[in-house]
């Protein structure tokens, strides 16, 4: 595994999900930009929640714990976990 494969690792997220399950669990590492301040792929959250939600789930609980400090240059992370529920 490779630099860039393993940074890419470390701000995915879990593939869980829409099994026709009642509840979906999944998370997301929010990692801090290189240069500034916030997250540098919100984005991505944000695609996580909607294709939940075109799969017929709602966000129900989302929570957050720091991660530490492991990115390139010290940059924190913070781990998102979410909980989707069937509607």
């Amino acid at each position: 595994m490779g630099f860039m494969d393993k940074v890419m690792e470390e701000s995915s997220y879990s593939k869980a999900s829409g099994n026709d399950l009642q509840y979906v669990v999944l998370q997301v590492t929010l990692k801090e930009k290189l240069f500034g301040t916030g997250s540098g792929n919100l984005v991505e959250l944000e695609n996580v929640i909607n294709e939940q939600a075109s799969k017929g789930y709602r966000l129900h609980t989302i929570s957050t714990s720091n991660g530490g400090s492991k990115g390139l240059g010290g940059g924190d992370r913070i781990q998102a976990t979410m909980v989707f529920e069937k509607i």
